[in-house]
């Protein structure tokens, strides 16, 4: 596919069978909008030893659901960042209308350039899903670096690892929801020792990246005539050539994620 498809703008488009495909999809919805289930989010807090005292940084925040989850469930004090506008003002309501606005804010900025924050700020950084749209990617560790305070914990997933042979084909129907860096499995612990810092773990997350995508692709399906609808059969029909790439080539282990842990 050459033209990009709006997944996550229509996942959050406030349409009832959207709901409806989502709690088919999560589960329990905390918001998300990539592949983090609830689950994961609490290991990730668990990983990060986030806790009341803990200033969290979670970069490409979206619509805020996974950090107004941690800030509720660590007491942890989170700001979240994000370049599209709608999201972070959406951040900013539900943190509050959760009463959660004295532990919570979202800044608009580019998570791809300098951050508009002071050096050593952040006990914690966290980015789900985010880095396989930067391109940059030393250059950003390195800003991470900067915010964050001497002994801080980082963790990122990237869900664009090459583990086996992917065609041209297969990565232009992966890449159809934006822009898409893909690379081998050494290059982000290469890059995290490079920008100073000392990974503590790599976890294999590729099994629940497959079986959410199966999952979106199905509650999708289900609720066809509603989608083509609302977006449009081009629209639909496009996202739903994306799940499914997304999810055979986790399935078969030749695209995977990953979660990185390292510490400043």
């Amino acid at each position: 596919m050459s033209e990009h498809v709006p997944l996550y703008a229509s996942a959050y488009a406030g349409y009832k069978v959207r709901d409806e495909v989502r709690a088919l999809t999560y589960g329990d919805d905390v918001g998300q909008s990539g592949w983090v289930t609830a689950d994961e989010l609490e290991r990730f807090a668990m990983w990060l030893q986030l806790g009341p005292d803990s200033r969290l940084l979670d970069v490409g925040c979206g619509s805020g659901g996974p950090a107004l989850r941690l800030a509720e469930r660590t007491g942890a004090r989170v700001t979240g960042i994000d370049l599209v506008e709608e999201g972070i003002a959406t951040a900013s309501k539900l943190a509050e209308e959760r009463g959660l606005a004295d532990r919570a804010r979202f800044v608009r900025a580019d998570a791809g350039g300098p951050l508009p924050f002071a050096d050593a700020t952040y006990d914690a950084v966290v980015s789900i899903d985010v880095m396989c749209h930067l391109p940059d990617r030393l250059e950003i560790l390195r800003e991470w670096h900067r915010v964050a305070a001497p002994g801080a914990l980082i963790l990122f997933t990237d869900p664009t690892i090459v583990t086996g042979l992917v065609t041209d084909s297969e990565l232009a129907d992966r890449s159809a929801v934006g822009i898409y860096v893909f690379s081998a499995e050494s290059v982000n612990e290469r890059l995290l020792a490079q920008a100073g810092f000392e990974v503590e773990r790599r976890d294999d997350l590729t099994e629940n990246m497959a079986a959410m995508a199966g999952r979106w692709h199905d509650a999708r399906k289900r609720f066809q005539d509603g989608l083509v609808t609302d977006e449009g059969a081009a629209t639909f029909e496009g996202i739903q050539r994306f799940l499914a790439a997304c999810h055979r080539l986790a399935h078969e282990r030749r695209l995977s994620r990953y979660a990185y842990l390292a510490r400043r």
